[in-house]
């Protein structure tokens, strides 16, 4: 039986579907009857929600503050419910974990696979977000852990353990720039180059690492996708400069290399594993914390043996 009113399920419907008629499709609920409990919401709350358009219905700055609030309350009753279960001992439970697409391979389905295994009675939800868009959803409720690079901390949000990973050339194994522990950025100009794009942070980097050292840099080919790059320098079209993280799993199939960039004021780039400290976590979510810690530091950087 739902918890929350007939509006708030109704509302929450229109919101994400943008449109009475394709909400009314989405829960089986006739189109009028979602219609009135709008209109007596608003009517209540002496406040429009909805802007009505054309092209379907749109939320005002009062339906965007409810927007929030519900999906708030909707969070806290289900850790409530979480917290319930707990005090009967059982490790059950939703988690809902944000994280960047960086880190969508490799530690995530590991341990949601761990997780899983061991605790069948814990679901995960795994939230891909640009990374600019996780702390706030972190902190707006829409989940319960995130991993955020270069997280800003605040009064809410807290790192709880970080990891940082270099930045430098990727390249075929066996490239001359992989002979190093290190490698100049001046080196670029020998081989072709295949050069991030904004929004990809890199892409700033980059532009400022060639101003720095008056590098003409000139790139036989440039991608705003780290999946394009990284199939683009494994068919040998040319090197380029990412995160040790975005090709970690390449390193350890051996299908890519990687040597960071000796530059004293290139900074690593730190992922946060973060949660908001104005929420206390159920055990299902501290079971996931647990694992996340634990797994953070298999992530570092280590130097090729020679």
């Amino acid at each position: 039986m739902p918890v929350f009113s007939r509006f708030s399920r109704y509302f929450l419907a229109v919101a994400q579907h943008g449109s009475i008629r394709r909400a009314a499709e989405a829960t089986g609920i006739s189109a009028s009857s979602i219609d009135r409990q709008i209109l007596q919401g608003e009517a209540r709350l002496g406040a429009a929600l909805f802007e009505r358009l054309p092209s379907g219905l749109r939320l005002t700055a009062a339906g965007e503050m409810l927007l929030v609030q519900v999906r708030r309350w909707e969070r806290e009753f289900e850790d409530c419910r979480t917290r319930m279960e707990d005090l009967k001992g059982l490790k059950r439970g939703h988690v809902t974990l944000l994280i960047p697409e960086a880190m969508a391979r490799g530690l995530i389905p590991r341990i949601v696979a761990s997780i899983r295994e061991q605790h069948p009675g814990v679901t995960l939800g795994v939230r891909v977000m640009t990374n600019h868009e996780i702390s706030p959803a972190l902190l707006e409720g829409q989940g319960d852990l995130a991993l955020v690079f270069d997280p800003v901390v605040s009064y809410r949000l807290a790192v709880r353990a970080s990891v940082a990973f270099p930045v430098g050339f990727v390249t075929t194994p066996g490239h001359p720039l992989t002979e190093g522990q290190t490698a100049r950025f001046s080196q670029c100009s020998l081989y072709p180059v295949i050069a991030p794009r904004p929004p990809l942070a890199l892409g700033q980097k980059i532009a400022w690492l060639a101003e720095e050292t008056g590098l003409a840099l000139n790139p036989v080919c440039d991608s705003d996708d780290i999946e394009a790059i990284r199939a683009l320098v494994r068919h040998g079209v040319g090197v380029s400069v990412l995160s040790y993280i975005d090709v970690l799993p390449e390193i350890e199939t051996r299908t890519l290399a990687f040597v960071p960039l000796e530059h004293s004021r290139i900074r690593p780039l730190t992922l946060g594993f973060c949660v908001d400290q104005a929420r206390s976590l159920p055990v299902a979510a501290r079971l996931v914390a647990q694992a996340l810690e634990q797994g953070l530091p298999e992530l570092a950087y280590s130097a090729p043996a020679v």
